[in-house]
């Protein structure tokens, strides 16, 4: 019988505090989370990135979620229903290659068609946006627009989902109670 993990995928606009969210979940369960694959590319690439480089980001951030997956599995105190926490997935590629480019390869599409995770959490953009040298939009109106597409992507897929709000200390108390309901951890 295959080890069952509990994919938990954090997605939302850029500074919505979804890696502070993923790593204080990950400290709460004893637990691992996956880095956004996309920010440790544009830090060596740098940040003028092209259409063709999506794929290789996406490539990278499921790359990431396996070799953490398989971590978990193969670990000698693994328990069963262990929480894995995604700093972002393909959503957020696809999202963001459709904003920018207005299209999204095809392979990514196929790509998160294949892919299972057990609950999408989507934070919200009541944060302070934080400026850093990747983040690209601080404007709160483009930045509700894109949460947005990202609600419309969880809406019409088939994976549980709610939205997170509030200080990251009310993020982090609300994303347990959901997690704790719908997955029953």
């Amino acid at each position: 019988m295959e080890k069952k993990v509990k994919r938990i995928v954090i997605v939302g606009p850029e500074s919505t505090g979804k890696s502070t969210l993923c790593q204080a979940l990950a400290t709460h369960y004893n637990s691992g989370w996956v880095k956004e694959y996309a920010r440790d590319f544009l830090e060596r690439n740098g940040t003028n990135y092209t259409y063709e480089n999506l794929y290789e980001i996406a490539q990278g951030q499921l790359a990431a979620e396996d070799e953490r997956y398989n971590t978990i599995i193969t670990d000698k105190n693994f328990k069963e229903n262990t929480p894995l926490f995604i700093d972002t997935n393909l959503y957020v590629i696809k999202v963001w290659s459709e904003f920018v480019f207005n299209k999204c390869d095809n392979r990514i599409l196929t790509e998160i068609t294949k892919r299972e995770y057990d609950l999408y959490l989507l934070c919200n953009t009541d944060l302070p946006w934080v400026k850093d040298n990747l983040r690209e939009y601080p404007n709160l109106k483009i930045r509700d627009k894109l949460f947005s597409y990202y609600k419309e992507e969880l809406t019409e897929q088939k994976v549980p989902w709610a939205i997170i709000s509030g200080t990251n200390e009310e993020r982090l108390y609300n994303a347990i109670n959901i997690i704790e309901e719908k997955l029953l951890l």
